[in-house]
């Protein structure tokens, strides 16, 4: 089983896009396939049509165990599951923090699933907290989207010496650039910034294309109702990197 997060310490990023169509792609791709809602928003899950809301909330995600089980949703989509998201969630540090090894118990709690699952996909929400750290320690790859801004600049280099000084260094981080306008001349001249900083930055680019945005009306993934749009090429092009490092890890 392999574990990735999309993670970012900024939001308005188009990680939670990535995050749903990564998925689909994932398991259109034949892996068994699970995204967990992280976020007490509940964006992700509100793309798959499925209500935010897990069976003894925040507890099942410390507790493991029947509660979390019996939380997991099917999908429309063949092997594709969903631990929706749930309000609880904004609780999840303080019952995380008063576990014991408290950056492991999301670790801990997903490792079962590795008999059901070959990949489980994080949806983060955009914040530095123990829920974060759990996922630092959890997931295997890290993709961090940037959308080329000083803000998103500012924010990535932040989450990067956080991570070293705090000893992440069991995680994979790739960052891609997300959300690009091409027509823009500061775009185009921090993407060029970016590329040359981080060295573990992905090749694939998505595009700001009305095609993404088109997702929420629809509440469904980008390349299931639009396949040969070009951010579905993008989104495509992005899986086939990802697919590329988990080969590398011999599949986790």
């Amino acid at each position: 089983m392999t574990t990735l997060a999309l993670y970012g310490n900024k939001g308005g990023v188009g990680k939670t896009t990535a995050a749903v169509n990564l998925a689909w792609l994932a398991s259109q791709g034949g892996l068994t396939t699970l995204i967990v809602d992280l976020d007490p928003q509940g964006s992700a899950s509100y793309f798959f049509r499925i209500k935010p809301r897990i069976r003894r909330g925040a507890r099942g995600l410390t507790k493991g165990g029947k509660a979390l089980h019996n939380s997991i949703k099917g999908t429309d989509y063949p092997s594709l599951d969903m631990l929706p998201a749930d309000f609880s969630h904004r609780h999840l540090q303080r019952k995380f923090s008063s576990s014991k090894r408290s950056r492991r118990r999301l670790a801990r709690t997903v490792k079962p699933l590795k008999r059901e699952y070959d990949l489980i996909i994080f949806d983060c929400a955009p914040t530095i907290d123990l829920v974060a750290e759990n996922v630092f320690t959890a997931a295997q790859l890290l993709l961090v989207p940037l959308i080329p801004t000083t803000l998103s600049l500012r924010s990535h280099r932040e989450l990067l010496a956080f991570l070293d000084r705090e000893g992440y260094d069991s995680v994979q981080v790739h960052g891609f650039l997300s959300l690009v306008d091409e027509r823009k001349r500061l775009h185009r001249e921090l993407a060029g910034v970016m590329r040359r900083e981080f060295g573990g930055l992905l090749g694939s680019t998505i595009p700001y294309l009305a095609q993404v945005e088109q997702m929420g009306i629809r509440r469904e993934p980008l390349p299931a109702f639009s396949s040969r749009s070009r951010a579905a090429l993008a989104y495509r092009a992005l899986w086939r990197e990802i697919e590329g490092l988990i080969s590398e890890r011999g599949g986790g």
